[in-house]
């Protein structure tokens, strides 16, 4: 079964060359596209999509809000940002919004297509430790979120699902996470996806975000004392 794209930027040649490449692979297919997020909000209404290409500078409803708004309803498309700039506040707002992941606007196109992939499939295409650096860039700039230095949500883990999410959100892999706790790499990843289901969360770069949010991990530091 095709991978569903909609395609949103206010650039019409740019769509047109994204559908280029997309339409070229045999898993892949276009099926909306909007020039803008309002426009984006109102197609998603009728159409079913998968993944969602989403620009971020644009009239009307910017992609940060289109963004967070599609990811406010229920069973909603993964979204993938496009950026001009890597490590800008869009990116970072992109991804505390729900976004899955971003990707630079020229990238090569056998990047896009993993990307788009990658998504589709749950992974996030962003790895932690870049989201942390966009975090640890941005979040003093940004209004707070009002969430308490202590999220009761963390209450839900476990000791260890606990010590798992701080190194998750200090960007270690699996891998380096199991050889940091001495644990397998499949209990690493067991752990992760139960922090995942516990916390709402859709992937890895969420983990990090909320991290921050709750004080757990703090900007330009490890974890919180």
């Amino acid at each position: 079964m095709s991978i569903r794209v909609m395609l949103v930027d206010d650039q019409v040649l740019l769509r047109t060359g994204f559908r280029m490449v997309l339409a070229a692979q045999p898993d892949m297919e276009v099926v909306a596209e909007a020039g803008d997020g309002a426009e984006a909000l109102e197609v998603l209404r009728s159409t079913a999509v998968d993944v969602v290409l989403m620009d971020v500078r644009m009239p009307r409803l910017d992609g940060v809000e289109a963004t967070r708004r599609i990811c406010a309803q229920t069973d909603p498309p993964k979204v993938l940002i496009l950026t001009t700039f890597d490590l800008d506040e869009y990116a970072f707002s992109g991804l505390k919004a729900g976004a899955s992941g971003f990707m630079l606007k020229d990238v090569p196109p056998a990047e896009l297509l993993g990307a788009i992939r990658s998504v589709h499939s749950g992974d996030a295409v962003v790895a932690p430790s870049t989201t942390r650096r966009l975090l640890d860039r941005f979040s003093p700039m940004l209004p707070s979120t009002g969430r308490e230095p202590e999220h009761k949500e963390l209450g839900r883990l476990t000791d260890r699902e606990r010590e798992v999410m701080l190194l998750v959100a200090q960007g270690l892999s699996n891998g380096e996470i199991a050889a940091r706790l001495v644990l397998s790499e499949a209990t690493v990843k067991t752990h992760v996806g139960r922090i995942l289901t516990k916390l709402g969360l859709r992937d890895r770069v969420q983990v990090v975000v909320l991290a921050y949010e709750s004080g757990l991990v703090r900007a330009g530091g490890g974890g919180a004392a």
